[in-house]
Order: C-alpha cells, then sequence, then structure tokens
C-alpha cells in the first residue's frame, strides 16, 4: 500500500467543481500535499450543498463536471504526482424520486428490482413523511393532485415539487375517470409493462400521443374528487404522512434523524455490487487510489462490509472509516483499514491546550449562570432520554415489538423502560458483534452498560433479557434482527444526543465541546498527551490526524484561540459579566423567561471570541452579523430547550437572534470596545496555539489531513459556515512569498510551517509512517510550557518543540515569549540523537549535546522542527 504523507479536503459542490480543483493541483503539490480527498462526487439530488444524499451510485455528478471532468482531474494528479482518496457513501442514500432505485420502488413496491437495496420494513406500506400537515387536512387544502412528469412520462401524486409515480395498477382507475385516449392506452400499457422498461413506455405514448393540456386539465378535475383520491392513495406501496410523525413511526431505516436519506443494505452481496459498481472500476483503473467510509458505524455489519470492499479493492489501497471512538475505546483489530478520519486526534490536542486549574474557575464562573444545564453527566442522560423517547421513538419501539415476540412472558412497558435504559447508559456508539460471541473490547462495554442499567431499574428481568440478545446468546432471526438495530440505533442516540444537543446545552468552554470530545474531562497535559500518541503509533499509525473537518463545531484556529479562554478564565469570566450588563437592553421578557437566557449569552460570547477578526471593521459587519446570528439560531434549536427544528419558538428565536446581531452592531460602541480590547491576549494566545496544534498534527503519528482553507487560518463557525468558497488565489500568493518568518503575517506562518513540514514528511516518509513516537523529557521553569517529542526510525530522527498555555506571556504583534520568559527550561536529548541540528523553520543551528536551550530554540520564533544537519537533503528554500 502506498500510504498518503499528507491529504487535502475538497468540499466539492457551492462552486467547486473537478476543473475548479484541478486548477489547485499545481499550489497542493507545492503545499507537500501527496493525495487530495475528495467529499462526495456521485450524482446527488439537485441543488445538494454537501453530496451525502446521493442518487446514483454509479454516476459521477454532471454537476461537477462528469466523468470527463473527473478524468481531467486525475490525469492532472497523476501527472503531479498525487493521489485521489474517495469519501464514499454506503450507508444511505436519497429517498427521492430522483433516485432512480427509490423510484421503483415506489413504483413497483416489493416487485422492484431495488426492494431489498434499502432498510425497508415491509409489513406495511412504505411511509413517506413530507407533508407539512396530515393527509386529509393537505387533501382538503388542495396540496395533492395527480399529474404527469413529463421528464419520465408516468403518472404522478403531485405536492407542491415532489412528484411521486403511482403503481402501474392505478393507470386503469385513472384512464376510467379520465375518458381521454391517451391515458388509456397508458394504462393498457401499465398492465402489461415493468422494470425499466415502464418509464420508457410510458413516455413514447405520452409524447406520440393526443393533447398533453387537455390531459393535465382533466387531471386537474379528477383531482379535485377527495373520495377518488383518497382511494387512489391507498392503493399505493406506500403512504404519505406528516414529516413530524416520522419521530414514532417510519417503516424504513433513515441516517440519524434524516428522513430524506434511507438506509441501504449493503450487508446483501447484491447491493454491495450494485452500490460500489463505479468505485471499484475507479479503484482498479488507478484513478483513486483511497476511499474514506461514512458512518460506518450505521452498518448492519461493518467488518463483513470492510473485509468485501478491502477484497474489492485490493490491498493497495488505502482505507480509513468515519468513526468517532469514545474514551478508551479502540478500532477492532480486524478490521482491514488504515485507521480512522482523526476525530480521536482534536481530543489529544484539547488535553494539552486546556488548562485544568482555569477550567475549574470557568466551571465556577458558569454554574453560577447555567442554572441545570451546568452539570454534564446529567446533561447527557437528559439529552440520550429525549433522543430515545421522542427523536427515535419509532426505532425503540420496533426493538421493543422485536423483543416482545421473543419473550412473550414479559410485558412491553417492561422490555420499553429497559431497553430505554439500556441505550441512555451505554458508554460507546456501538458494539460490532453480528454473530458469535462478543469481542473483548464489547463484553467489557456491555458488562458496564449492564452494571450501570441494572442500578437503576427496580425490575432486572427484562433487562438480564435484553442483554443475553445483545450478547448473542439468544438464536434465532428475531434474534439477530434485534441485535443488529440496537447496534444501528445506539450510535444515533449516542451522537445525537451528544453532538447535536448536549454540546449546545452545556457551554463551559465551548473548545471542548467537539466531535468526539469529552467536555467534562480535566485535562491532562504533556503526559496524557503523550500516551495519546503512543497509543496512536501502536494501533493506527496511518489513520489521518484532522484539527478541523467538514462535521467540527468549529474552525481549528477558533478552536485554538477558545482553548486560551481556559488560561485567561479570570479574565474572560468577569468580561462577560460586564458584557451581559452592557447588553441588557437587548434582553427580552418572554412568558417563558429571559431571551437568552444567562446559558445562552455564555455561550454567544465564547463563540463570538472565536471567530472575531483581528482587524474589525465596524463600517463592515454585516457578513459577520449574518453568520453570527445564522449560527446562534442553529445552536438554540440544536439545544432543543425553547426551540427547536420541529417545534419553533419564533418569539425566542428572533429575541435571541437580535441579541446576536446587536453584538456586532457598529452602534454597540461601548460593548465593541471593551471585548476588543479583551480579546487581545486570547488572540494571541489563539495564534500560537494555531502554530502549535499543527505542528503536532504535521509530526505526530498519523497522517495529517488538511481541511481546505485551514493551511491558513480558518475562523469558521459550524457547518455551513465552515463550507464557504476558501480565497486559493491569496494561499497561493502567500506560498509564493520569501522573506523570513518574523516578517510574515500570522496566517501565512501557519501556511509556511504546513509547507515546511509536509515536505520533510515527503523527503523522510519512513521516519512518520513508521518511526516510533519518542516523549521527550523538559526541565526548568517553565517546563509546563512546552511539550517536546522525537520521532525516530534507524538513524533518522526529527524533534518537536511546541509552547502551550502562553496566554498573558506574549507581547502585542508578537508570536512568541523571548528568553527571559524561558530562564533555564531545556529538553532533554537522548544521545542517539545528539550531533549537530537545525530547526527548520529558521535554518538556525542546535546545540549538539545533551539538551536544547528552549530560550535559544523559541526565544525568538513560534515553535521547533529540529532535523540532523549531516546529510540533510536539499530543501526548498525558506528564508
Amino acid at each position: 500500500m502506498t500510504l498518503p504523507t499528507a491529504t487535502y479536503r475538497i468540499q466539492f459542490r457551492n462552486g467547486m467543481t473537478f476543473d475548479r480543483a484541478r486548477g489547485l493541483v499545481p499550489y497542493l503539490k507545492t503545499l507537500g500535499i501527496s493525495h487530495l480527498y475528495a467529499s462526495p462526487i456521485f450524482t446527488a439530488v439537485s441543488g445538494s450543498t454537501h453530496g451525502y444524499d446521493v442518487t446514483d451510485a454509479n454516476e459521477i455528478d454532471p454537476v461537477l463536471g462528469g466523468r470527463a471532468g473527473f478524468d481531467r482531474l486525475t490525469e492532472s494528479l497523476a501527472s503531479a504526482g498525487m493521489g485521489l482518496i474517495l469519501d464514499i457513501v454506503p450507508n444511505h442514500m436519497a429517498a427521492s424520486p430522483e433516485n432512480g432505485w427509490w423510484r421503483d420502488v415506489l413504483t413497483f413496491g416489493r416487485q422492484s428490482a431495488y426492494f431489498r437495496h434499502f432498510d425497508i420494513d415491509w409489513s406495511e406500506p412504505l411511509t413517506l413523511p413530507q407533508l407539512g400537515q396530515d393527509f386529509d387536512r393537505a387533501l382538503a387544502d388542495g396540496e395533492l393532485r395527480i399529474a404527469l412528469d413529463e421528464t419520465l412520462g408516468n403518472f404522478v401524486f403531485r405536492y407542491f415539487e415532489t412528484l411521486l409515480p403511482l403503481k402501474p395498477g392505478s393507470y386503469g382507475a385513472i384512464a376510467n375517470r379520465l375518458d381521454d385516449p391517451v391515458a388509456m392506452r397508458m394504462a393498457e400499457a401499465a398492465a402489461v409493462t415493468s422494470g425499466d422498461n415502464f418509464n420508457r413506455a410510458m413516455r413514447d405514448i405520452l409524447f406520440e400521443g393526443g393533447d398533453r393540456a387537455v390531459l393535465e386539465q382533466k387531471l386537474d378535475d379528477v383531482s379535485a374528487d377527495r373520495d377518488f383520491m383518497r382511494s387512489l392513495h391507498e392503493a399505493q406501496h406506500w403512504r404519505l404522512t406528516h414529516w413530524k410523525a416520522a419521530a414514532r413511526h417510519l417503516s424504513y431505516r433513515r441516517f440519524f434523524e434524516v428522513t430524506g436519506l434511507v438506509g441501504t443494505r449493503v450487508e446483501d452481496p447484491a447491493v454491495f455490487e450494485d452500490m460500489h459498481r463505479l468505485v471499484i472500476e475507479l479503484v482498479r483503473h488507478g484513478k483513486v487510489q483511497g476511499l474514506r467510509i461514512d458512518h460506518v458505524d450505521g452498518l448492519a455489519e461493518p467488518k463483513a462490509y470492510l473485509d468485501r470492499l478491502r477484497e474489492a479493492a485490493g490491498p493497495d489501497t488505502y482505507i480509513v472509516v468515519e468513526k468517532i471512538l469514545g474514551a478508551s475505546e479502540v478500532l477492532p483489530e480486524s478490521w482491514p483499514i488504515a485507521g480512522t478520519t482523526g476525530y480521536e486526534f482534536i481530543a489529544a490536542l484539547s488535553e494539552l491546550f486546556i488548562d485544568g486549574g482555569g477550567l475549574r474557575i470557568l466551571d465556577d464562573a458558569y454554574r453560577s449562570i447555567a442554572a441545570d444545564t451546568g452539570d454534564l453527566e446529567e446533561g447527557r442522560r437528559i439529552a440520550k432520554r429525549l433522543m430515545v423517547e421522542r427523536n427515535f421513538a419509532g426505532e425503540t419501539d420496533r426493538l421493543v415489538s422485536i423483543a416482545a415476540g421473543i419473550f412473550p412472558e414479559l410485558k412491553r412497558d417492561e422490555i420499553a423502560t429497559a431497553l430505554s435504559e439500556l441505550l441512555i447508559t451505554f458508554p460507546v456508539y456501538r458494539t460490532y458483534g453480528d454473530g458469535g460471541p462478543l469481542s473483548w473490547q464489547d463484553s467489557a462495554v456491555l458488562a458496564v452498560t449492564a452494571s450501570q442499567a441494572m442500578a437503576r431499574l427496580d425490575d432486572r428481568r427484562a433487562c438480564d433479557h435484553v442483554l443475553k440478545l445483545l450478547e448473542g446468546k439468544v438464536e434465532g432471526d428475531a434474534a439477530h434482527e434485534f441485535r443488529i438495530r440496537f447496534q444501528q440505533l445506539s450510535g444515533p442516540v449516542m451522537a445525537k444526543a451528544t453532538e447535536d444537543t448536549l454540546f449546545y446545552r452545556y457551554n463551559r468552554l465551548l473548545a471542548a465541546n467537539e466531535v468526539g470530545g469529552e467536555p467534562g474531562k480535566a485535562p491532562g497535559g504533556p503526559e496524557e498527551f503523550h500516551r495519546r500518541m503512543a497509543e496512536r503509533a501502536r494501533l493506527q499509525p496511518h489513520g489521518l490526524s484532522a484539527s478541523a473537518t467538514h462535521d467540527t463545531k468549529r474552525g481549528e484556529d477558533a478552536r485554538a484561540r477558545l482553548y486560551a479562554l481556559s488560561e485567561g478564565a479570570d479574565v474572560f469570566a468577569q468580561a462577560v459579566e460586564r458584557w451581559r450588563e452592557m447588553n441588557r437592553p437587548w434582553v427580552k421578557d418572554l412568558p417563558e423567561g429571559a431571551a437568552p437566557e444567562p446559558n445562552v449569552e455564555w455561550m454567544l460570547y465564547q463563540a463570538l471570541a472565536g471567530i472575531w477578526p483581528e482587524d474589525f471593521d465596524r463600517g463592515q459587519t454585516e457578513e459577520l452579523r449574518e453568520r453570527f446570528a445564522d449560527y446562534a439560531l442553529k445552536a438554540v434549536r440544536e439545544a432543543k430547550l425553547r426551540s427547536d427544528w420541529t417545534e419553533q419558538d419564533a418569539a425566542y428565536e428572533e429575541a435571541v437572534t437580535t441579541y446576536a446581531a446587536a453584538l456586532v452592531s457598529p452602534d454597540n460602541d461601548v460593548f465593541l470596545e471593551d471585548f476588543e480590547r479583551v480579546l487581545q491576549p486570547f488572540i494571541a494566545a489563539g495564534y500560537l496555539n494555531s502554530l502549535s496544534q499543527t505542528l503536532l498534527k504535521l509530526t505526530a503519528p498519523g497522517i495529517p489531513d488538511i481541511y481546505q482553507g485551514a493551511e491558513g487560518f480558518d475562523f469558521s463557525l459550524v457547518d455551513p459556515d465552515n463550507r464557504r468558497p476558501v480565497d486559493h488565489e491569496r494561499l497561493t500568493a502567500w506560498l509564493d512569498e520569501a522573506g523570513p518568518i518574523a516578517k510574515l503575517q500570522a496566517a501565512a506562518l501557519k501556511q509556511r510551517l504546513v509547507g515546511i513540514g509536509l515536505q520533510l514528511r515527503q523527503r523522510q516518509a519512513e521516519l512518520f509512517a513508521r518511526g516510533d513516537y519518542l516523549p521527550l523529557k523538559v526541565t526548568g521553569a517553565r517546563r509546563d510550557h512546552v511539550l517536546a517529542f522525537a520521532r525516530v526510525h534507524k538513524d533518522d530522527f526529527a524533534i518537536i518543540a511546541a509552547p502551550r498555555l502562553m496566554f498573558g506571556w506574549l507581547d502585542p504583534g508578537v508570536l512568541f515569549a523571548g528568553p527571559e520568559f524561558w530562564e533555564d527550561t531545556a529538553i532533554a536529548v537522548p544521545s542517539p540523537l545528539h550531533g549537530l541540528k537545525a530547526d527548520l523553520l529558521t535554518g538556525k543551528t542546535v546545540e549538539p549535546g545533551g539538551s536544547i536551550s528552549v530560550a535559544t530554540l523559541l526565544g525568538s520564533q513560534p515553535v521547533g522542527l529540529i532535523t540532523p544537519t549531516e546529510g540533510q537533503p536539499t530543501q526548498r528554500s525558506y528564508p
């Protein structure tokens, strides 16, 4: 397998096409990227902004440039000696008539050639939760009509812009009501035509027939007959329902709570082959060198899927999975992959840059205003219970029904109570037993879950029975289905409760509220970071190391700045108290209480601090105000406390967004002056944190993944803010800029550091792919302010020194503390690493003995990257 040395994530769509990406290849090559890492490129629903709503897994989206544009891009990459990693989506597809397989299922039901492609409960008609009200009201309001789909040529149920195909057996009933020769011929053909020929036959008749305008008028007339429309609807393979009903009843597995994404059954070999035909062709023809598997935890049998994918893609294909690892959780050893997409690396960074003492100060201040939301663990239980009992009530009830069928001696409510407690208590996203005995890790998870759940239950009998199902101690198809569906549900419950609910309720320090993060954990400092990196070197040295993705809660540099709030905790807490008083006129008194409430105010000041532009121009605040207000609205809906995506409180939302907009209003002078003043040392410390975490990502175990534009500073908020177009022209200009690091602006310095680090990885590929991770001891007065380690492989090595906890120690405009700060602090160097060395960032020589003076190394530069000078290959010149 040819391993990447560095990946660069590109978000296609929103103006990014294959030809535009092709124009970036020279820039990425110069930067030191080995593999472009592409978001999904297969045909998606019209107007898709992300590509995860695939409608055709075997077509490259024409919107992006189609197959011809894709081939031009891969040819350019190959000419530059670069590879391509594709993000593929095996767990779900778009539940849209634009999806030919789904449309065929809507038309033919269980007679469709694709009815087994989707995870549907066919014991009832297929539910389609697309109505804005219940069916009878929609019918009475004239929202439902019979119409012609002129693209496909068939009869459809029209609901605004949604066109749902009717079963062939309905054509006769329609034709009998219309008294139209074209409709009659369509009905006659429908009675004898099926499969892929159906739409073609209907289209031929329609376009060769009579006056379509007359036919459409007749359809409008028939649509006014509510009894006929109701009977026609009831005759279909599907049923339209109110969209809010999906939480409690849905006949197909969805992706999390997204009813527009239907789960697929790639555990079926035939479905696997249909969904992967094109991607495997691209791999085998050398167009694609790596695959990123989206949401692997959603699959029924992840290991079986990965084994099949590995066999189809071959041993040389680089494969990583999107997988969130819980505390102390490791990837199953049997998975034939290189590792994960790197969320756990972000969690490791938080251990290093969050100050434990300051976090305790923040905790005291936060609890004084946060009321019930200040208790993380209780908040987690409340959020998970909400998911189990409301958002995923239908999925939970299905599990209860399966268990009730297996254990008729148990009452449904007993099973429901036990199942709910197990899901709430479950400490990781899922286990992976699909048959036979559990792995040691899954056994340990279930043991912990059982112990905690049993302690909260008065009657433990039902819980004991459910646990036997999860442990594989009950045989039969129903038991197997229960086990799989529980595993497919525990992950969404955890994810939606934690990342998309709790992390918008518990706002003590937003920097810790990251995907895969543990915001309640006391930071372990350098020792814990070293432990995690040593484990990473042992368990997944070739997984991606991310500091930002399209799914993270904020840009990596916004997070780096917010880490510093834990260092200046007193300053920030006192400032928030002052700012709340300054902006009290914007707080509205509503019947349910003040809006925004103190917890939300605390969150907004942090979020604004994270994205605040150093060169804030009061005359140009419109874009910032719009971004920030949009974030505030999303945050309160995700929190699900006083408003929600399903039940919106317009008055509350208006109050919060008005308050958020007021914070960046040019008329809010007193606040703005104070906010800018307080923020200056946090901005400076945040810049240095950004450079330190960048160096760590470039050199620690794992393969560095650069999210688009984050080689410069990225102060984005959560998506879609982090998917805004990137100014690659400016980044290219910076890359070509010569001069010493002291004269570079901070963002260009970060990019310079990325270039130096990535080119070192290319020159010393074995060092970083297979080298040991060696923690280095730091001594002296400021030993707590620097992390040092070495990467060692045979005779090659690199020494890394990254400052930390530097709030208040930096002069304005200077990204390092002088020698006087560091005093006698030194890095101990083991004897195998002695000899003449040089820092790659500045070119300065480093003493050859048994220690490195931090005052000498970091007293005039932000970070240190040291390599031996003897025999050092020529590098691109960075004066």
